[in-house]
């Protein structure tokens, strides 16, 4: 990383307080330097993956590019409106990001120089393998991206923990890709914030309904958590012109992923299924406050339409079973202790997404932790990943008895 420039609208990365005060840091090299967890970190999957490896039948279906009678290449994914590819030319640490990821020992040098002890992988070009309407078509594609990751990260157990994905339209294949890839050795699952992908349809099937019981059922057999990453469950490029990459990003790709949160806290899921817990990926923290309190008045305010009734809040549900990660989210660190949250938030470096801290993450969370004393600071850094994901931590890392 020393050896490239960081271009000027970088700049602002390295802007820190410092840590003064502080009796553990996020900076490497630090002897009591906070156990870290990237509860969000991506692969860089060849780009030929899925033509390779997926079956025969599916081959001319798999996201690819189509070069038009202009000359013009358009990329194509079943279930995106076409998207025209843009030739870009990145400098910097943006050409870095760009270009990381995807050898894996490389990876554990990116990550330990930024301070991270163990990275929770998700799919980056297999984000897509959930746009599509017919879940068997995704499911095949989830298997590919599977066998896959578990060569790729699973030798390194120390320092990378692949989420096995999958898609739950194909409820029956679901089941057996759930059963195939906790024997495998997978130790956390991804599901699409909406399980039949697209617009909103009345008639699909959703998680609040019994006819996932099945799947829950056998999620807290294998003991895995779920996790749900932004724009999985509908096309998140629906704004084009001017602002439309703020406009993505904010609206079409991060809010979704609040639906998945209000099917499981106020259906009942969790009453039934009191082993399961989950977390929102890469949408953030600060919009989780304002949905307890929205979830609780529509509860008691609607009570006279709500079915069924719960034993509690559906705030208490999520404060319960559920986490969310975020890279900097001031705002809603500012409101975790006073809502109770700091054992539901996590924290990430998106490596190697340029939404992500990666390679200032030290300055990152100098910049937005200030608020939080010692003992928040790790259970948001690391220690709350640790308890969610089963890992380890090491002694001198641990949180001191109180």
């Amino acid at each position: 990383m020393s050896e490239v420039a960081i271009n000027a609208p970088n700049l602002w990365r390295l802007e820190t307080p410092g840590h003064a005060g502080w009796q553990r840091s996020a900076r490497v090299g630090d002897p009591q330097k906070y156990f870290m967890v990237s509860t969000d970190s991506h692969a860089n999957e060849p780009p030929d993956l899925w033509v390779k490896r997926i079956e025969p039948k599916y081959r001319e279906r798999v996201p690819r590019i189509i070069v038009d009678e202009k000359g013009v290449q358009w990329r194509y994914c079943e279930g995106y409106r076409p998207d025209r590819v843009r030739v870009m030319s990145f400098e910097g640490e943006d050409w870095l990001r760009s270009q990381s990821g995807a050898d894996p020992a490389q990876r554990v040098k990116d990550n330990q120089a930024d301070g991270i002890d163990v990275e929770i992988i998700f799919p980056n070009k297999g984000l897509a393998m959930w746009a599509t309407p017919d879940p068997t078509f995704s499911l095949a594609q989830c298997r590919v991206w599977n066998d896959w990751a578990w060569e790729q990260f699973g030798p390194y157990p120390q320092s990378m923990l692949p989420v096995a994905a999958i898609a739950p339209g194909d409820l029956e294949g679901t089941l057996a890709e759930i059963e195939r890839c906790a024997k495998i050795g997978f130790r956390a699952l991804t599901l699409p914030c909406k399980p039949i992908w697209g617009a909103h349809d009345v008639d699909h099937v959703n998680y609040n309904l019994p006819h996932f019981d099945p799947m829950w059922a056998l999620i807290e057999e294998c003991d895995l958590p779920i996790t749900f990453h932004v724009s999985t469950g509908r096309d998140p490029r629906a704004s084009r012109g001017n602002g439309g990459a703020v406009i993505n990003y904010v609206t079409h790709s991060l809010s979704p992923t609040i639906e998945p949160v209000a099917n499981l806290c106020a259906s009942g899921v969790l009453e039934r299924f009191r082993k399961l817990r989950f977390a929102t990926i890469e949408a953030g923290i600060g919009w989780v406050p304002w949905l307890l309190d929205a979830m609780d008045e529509a509860y008691r305010k609607h009570h006279m339409w709500v079915r069924p009734k719960l034993q509690g809040l559906p705030s208490d549900y999520y404060r319960a079973h559920g986490l969310a990660t975020f890279q900097e989210d001031p705002s809603g660190l500012y409101l975790a202790e006073r809502y109770g949250l700091v054992d539901n938030f996590m924290w990430a470096n998106d490596y190697p997404h340029h939404e992500g801290t990666w390679p200032h993450s030290a300055e990152a969370i100098e910049r937005t932790m200030p608020m939080l004393d010692d003992t928040q600071r790790a259970k948001v850094l690391g220690l709350n990943a640790a308890r969610f994901f089963g890992l380890d931590v090491p002694a001198h890392q641990r949180l001191a008895a109180s």
